[in-house]
């Protein structure tokens, strides 16, 4: 067998061997990580092939002993806890702060995890969604996630417009499934008058694409128009870098890649340079007032500078902890590492996608690893939901979505090359299938 790749290698030579895929997890230097993680289990008890984080992460180990603590804070503290607690309720959003900031290349005072994710949302169009007669629609990428449509159009339609005129929709061309760069400038060029908002989902949901943020940043700002991400699936995912790319504002889950449970407390980063904008509208609440006087119950409205003071609660405390518990994984790994082993591991499912016979598999993410993260969207030639079953059958999860889409996301935390050496071949087993030859 040739000489096995190592993590520092840009273009490792793939094999599709098993024995080259278990080589590969003997020099990965995150393999240890996979044991954080609880691993669910397939019908013959074996882990399952869990290609899913970008929907639901794995629950880390720690989760259950950090939760555990604040139970046990709650039932010997009660109250006292906010300032008692090993954790004290009180600033305990904070503990999550450098670590935050870390992942989503950010100045600590440009991050706060509040929330859920559509509920930010909301809260920066109410900031950053400012329009006027002239110039009132916002520009999303074609199949934004619904969530993203539903909150653009409702915000339109709050300011009383109609939301069909209001919304401009980057839609690729006619036969292609991604994006180019150069069309979404041409449209900021072209119509950039028209404009107040970008939005745009860094992944996107559906294809995997990720956008290039500091060209559309730059275009968009000269044409004085606000940028925001949603990082549902760039949290954790990509090498973010909000701060630098001169981002508005973005807003991100903590389900997904980050690993913190079903319904988790969310993120936001809004830039530093409107932190203390206080003709910058907003909806407050009084977690967001200055800390110094929030317990005084004064009448009136004191913003926390930076992101802190776009609050609204005081969070939920077992969410956080739970936060905590995957936060603290990640910053032992380093988001630069997970990342190059990310490439590493997508393009090794890319190209075991690229061997399977029949033209059984067409893939729609981006070639490019710059332009995508660790998932890859593709159609089969065969029926997608019944391919989905027999796959979880064979304890492989990865997920569906409409009209004819698979997608797999192999998480550089807890994902191994044997795991996609494996998810390859049971997909090989359906493409040398009789019926799938039939239909070829």
């Amino acid at each position: 067998m040739s000489k096995m790749p190592n993590l520092k290698e840009t273009l490792p030579r793939f094999e599709n061997t098993l024995s080259f895929a278990e080589q590969m997890d003997k020099d990965d230097p995150l393999a240890q990580f996979r044991e954080q993680f609880h691993m669910p289990k397939s019908l013959t008890g074996e882990d399952q092939l869990y290609f899913t984080g970008n929907s639901l992460g794995l629950q880390p180990i720690k989760v259950k002993e950090y939760i555990a603590e604040e139970l046990a804070d709650w039932a010997f503290l009660g109250v006292e806890g906010h300032l008692q607690a090993k954790t004290p309720w009180l600033p305990y959003h904070e503990f999550l702060t450098e670590s935050t900031a870390r992942l989503v290349g950010a100045k600590p005072n440009e991050v706060v995890v509040m929330n859920t994710l559509t509920v930010n949302l909301h809260l920066m169009l109410v900031s950053f969604y400012r329009p006027t007669k002239d110039r009132f629609k916002i520009l999303i990428e074609g199949n934004a996630f619904p969530s993203d449509q539903y909150a653009v159009q409702s915000q339109a339609t709050f300011h009383g417009y109609n939301h069909h005129k209001a919304i401009i929709e980057q839609c690729p061309k006619a036969g292609e499934y991604i994006l180019r760069t150069e069309d979404i400038l041409e449209t900021i060029e072209t119509r950039g008058s028209e404009i107040a908002l970008i939005l745009l989902g860094q992944c996107n949901y559906l294809s995997g694409q990720a956008f290039d943020i500091p060209a559309i940043v730059k275009a968009a700002h000269k044409k004085d128009i606000p940028v925001g991400l949603n990082l549902a699936h760039g949290a954790g995912n990509l090498l973010l870098n909000l701060h630098d790319w001169d981002v508005d504002f973005a807003v991100w889950c903590s389900y997904k890649y980050l690993n913190a449970g079903p319904g988790a407390i969310a993120g936001c980063f809004i830039h530093e340079k409107h932190g203390n904008k206080k003709q910058l509208p907003r909806f407050a609440g009084w977690w967001g007032h200055n800390k110094q006087t929030r317990f005084e119950m004064g009448p009136e409205f004191e913003a926390i500078p930076g992101a802190e003071g776009w609050q609204l609660s005081n969070p939920p405390i077992f969410q956080l902890a739970a936060l905590r518990a995957s936060m603290d994984v990640f910053d032992q790994a380093g988001m630069p590492a997970l990342r190059k082993k990310s490439e590493l591991l997508t393009g090794y499912l890319e190209y075991l996608l690229n061997q399977l016979p029949n033209d059984f598999v067409t893939i729609i993410t981006p070639k490019d690893p710059q332009a995508r993260g660790c998932q890859l969207s593709f159609k089969v030639n065969t029926d997608a939901p019944t391919m989905l079953e027999e796959l979880k059958l064979s304890g492989a999860i990865c997920d569906f979505r409409q009209p004819d889409i698979l997608r797999a996301a192999p998480a550089p935390l807890y994902n191994s090359f044997a795991d996609v050496y494996k998810f390859a071949q049971l997909l090989e087993r359906k493409a040398n299938s009789p019926e799938v030859k039939t239909q070829k």
